[in-house]
């Protein structure tokens, strides 16, 4: 679910906030299955702190490092997100309904 709505957002941008505070604004050009994510034309939000930072123009940042991913509102379409998790419960609830049907019942002994 996650990674079909944030591959909905590729070529928008958005503020990657990492565990170590750094935020990093970019645009997203890809996501994966592990939400790692890879940004073009990035800035950095606290410049004396990442000086180093300053020359890189696009990164590649570990899905298992990232805190927050700021989206930007005009492009969240929350209509969309509540349809897909309704579907994501539906599927989850009928394939248990399922399993619990197909299980054999214990045989006497």
């Amino acid at each position: 679910l996650f990674t079909s709505f944030f591959k909905t957002l590729v070529g928008k941008t958005v503020v990657v906030e990492l565990k170590n505070d750094l935020s990093i604004q970019g645009t997203l050009t890809s996501v994966d299955q592990y939400l790692n994510v890879k940004l073009d034309d990035i800035t950095v939000g606290n410049l004396d702190k990442y000086a180093h930072m300053v020359s890189v123009k696009n990164c590649f940042i570990r899905g298992s490092v990232i805190r927050y991913i700021q989206l930007p509102p005009e492009h969240v379409d929350t209509t969309l997100l509540q349809d897909a998790t309704r579907r994501e419960e539906i599927n989850l609830v009928h394939n248990d309904y399922k399993a619990i049907i197909s299980t054999p019942a214990p045989s006497e002994a």
